[in-house]
């Protein structure tokens, strides 16, 4: 069995993590590969070489099993780029804060590791919105799990982005700018913005404006069947497209188009755990003396 591992911060409290991680498999005969990020911060945290084999994006050569993501959400969703098409599993072990999508807590590292390898587990396969342009951004990559935004390039002025749905007129979107999420996103930069919350496997796509000078504008869910493109005006000619945690400044002359995209993120989940647990307890839900 391979497994992939990929991370990108090694303070003293996760680098026990770390260590406890690649002590379990290799403990349990599993070879390991690691990302190039993931072994550039592994060298400078033990100062010494791992010995590993090193990726810079997950292939079918590569025959790996599974990726495990030490860190938060940020982690993982980067580890879902280094995945893309090869739709392998995806560990998400939570060194971080928040942890929305790497749900598995430092303390079940050891019994999550086990359930793993003795595939006690589920896959929680999970939309990607897709982007295409004339634009040369992203390389590789152009496909989110959480969402694509417009975004303007700097404090002054709003951009106006014209939308159509299906090539159906929509709106044009006075503001900061728009978001369209998955439903993974709805709880991220879109939940931020007014968004409404959504649950993983309702087929959707949320489209939320980010600050609009239009009181009435609301967000608004479509099927993520849906093809949705954009025009954007921007006084300075340009603005900001990014998909997650990626960004790049593109002009204003670049044609935008979001649809499904055809692959998943399969997330490894187990039976301790399920997703309306997370919204209670990352959300705060049911905080009050009456529960």
């Amino acid at each position: 069995m391979r497994i992939a591992l990929h991370g990108n911060v090694f303070n003293e409290e996760v680098k026990p993590c770390i260590q406890q991680v690649i002590g379990f498999l290799q403990a349990n005969g599993i070879e390991i590969i690691i990302s190039k990020k993931f072994s550039d911060k592994y060298v400078q945290s033990f100062s010494q070489p791992g010995n590993f084999e090193i990726f810079r994006r997950i292939t079918p050569s590569h025959k790996v099993d599974y990726v495990i993501s030490l860190g938060g959400d940020g982690t993982l969703l980067e580890t879902v780029s280094l995945v893309g098409k090869t739709e392998t599993p995806i560990l998400g072990i939570n060194t971080g804060r928040l942890g929305f999508l790497a749900t598995t807590p430092k303390d079940l590292i050891d019994q999550s590791l086990k359930d793993l390898l003795q595939k006690n587990y589920k896959l929680d396969c999970r939309t990607l919105i897709k982007l295409e342009t004339n634009a040369d951004i992203f390389k590789q990559a152009r496909f989110a799990l959480n969402e694509m935004a417009i975004l303007k390039t700097d404090s002054s002025s709003m951009i106006t982005v014209h939308t159509y749905v299906d090539g159906e007129y929509l709106n044009s979107y006075w503001a900061d700018g728009l978001i369209v999420s998955t439903p993974t996103g709805s709880t991220g930069y879109s939940l931020s913005c007014g968004g409404p919350i959504v649950l993983p496997h309702s087929n959707n796509f949320v489209i939320t404006p980010v600050s609009a000078h239009n009181l009435n504008v609301r967000p608004l869910i479509v099927s993520d069947l849906s093809e949705i493109s954009f025009k954007v005006e921007a006084r300075s000619n340009k603005f900001l497209i990014s998909l997650d945690s990626k960004s790049e400044s593109v002009d204003s002359y670049v044609k935008l188009t979001v649809r499904k995209e055809d692959f998943q993120a399969k997330l490894i989940t187990f039976n301790h755990l399920n997703y309306f647990d997370t919204l209670r307890q990352k959300l705060n839900w049911g905080l009050d003396l009456r529960n």
